[in-house]
């Protein structure tokens, strides 16, 4: 378990007082479906080459992926998130995928999801390719375990996204005890705007975003936590360069009541 430093705890705080933070999950921890799918031999190699940094088994166990589930993967991105839960939740589950339409310079994110969707390994996945400010979950009111937003809170938040209308829709869409997961790079506390430039957020921010809904704070998990960031790079993978995937992240279990 990484050492945790002053500037760490000061970040943890915001959780810690309201709920346990658990450490790592040791692999006997894992889910069998969860390692299965990691491991799958047929999974894109360009995804297995971020696994190291991501720790997907990590965040999809403390969230309770499982098989059978009706989940969500908001701001899918190219489909790293989605393809992972399609093999878990397996072909008695659904995932929706949403992906907004995105400008021309992201054109080959917006390819890559959709060619990812073709693969036979993702025949339980509905796309919704349309903004989070419309209807981006179709599912039936009250009908997911689980919905999934991975290193994107803060792009919603950068893009002036109603975020009432983004929580509230995601609560709506839950089952009661339902999960709504939260994975983010963490900015420096009251860093506002200038965190949010570097595609970073605020964790009590979010928290309180998130809660305003009706969330509970559920969980937090210290998994994805890289004491030794100083928080002040960009995280975007077009500037992180050699620094992607250490930077320190939060991971957040809400549930609806």
């Amino acid at each position: 378990m990484k050492a945790l430093t002053c500037a760490s705890l000061v970040a943890l705080a915001t959780v810690t007082s309201t709920t346990t933070e658990t450490g790592p999950l040791a692999l006997d921890r894992i889910p069998a479906p969860i390692r299965a799918a990691i491991a799958a031999p047929d999974r894109p190699d360009a995804d297995k080459a971020l696994d190291a940094g991501r720790e997907p088994a990590q965040w999809l166990a403390f969230f309770g992926a499982a098989p059978g589930m009706n989940v969500a993967d908001l701001y899918a991105g190219g489909g790293y998130t989605t393809e992972l839960l399609a093999r878990i939740v397996g072909p008695k589950g659904k995932v929706y995928s949403q992906l907004p339409p995105l400008p021309p310079d992201f054109a080959q994110i917006e390819q890559a999801w959709m060619e990812r969707l073709k693969k036979p390994a993702l025949a339980n996945t509905v796309p919704v390719h349309v903004a989070l400010d419309g209807d981006f979950l179709p599912a039936p009111p009250g009908s997911l375990d689980l919905v999934l937003i991975h290193l994107n809170y803060h792009d919603v938040v950068l893009r002036g996204l109603d975020r009432d209308k983004l929580n509230a829709t995601v609560f709506h869409a839950l089952k009661p005890g339902g999960v709504y997961g939260v994975v983010d790079h963490s900015a420096k506390p009251g860093a506002g705007q200038a965190g949010l430039e570097l595609h970073r957020i605020d964790e009590s921010q979010l928290i309180a975003e998130v809660e305003k809904a009706g969330f509970e704070l559920d969980g937090a998990s210290s998994a994805l936590r890289h004491p030794d960031d100083d928080r002040s790079w960009s995280t975007s993978p077009r500037t992180a360069g050699e620094k992607r995937g250490t930077s320190d992240r939060f991971v957040l279990r809400f549930k609806k009541p």
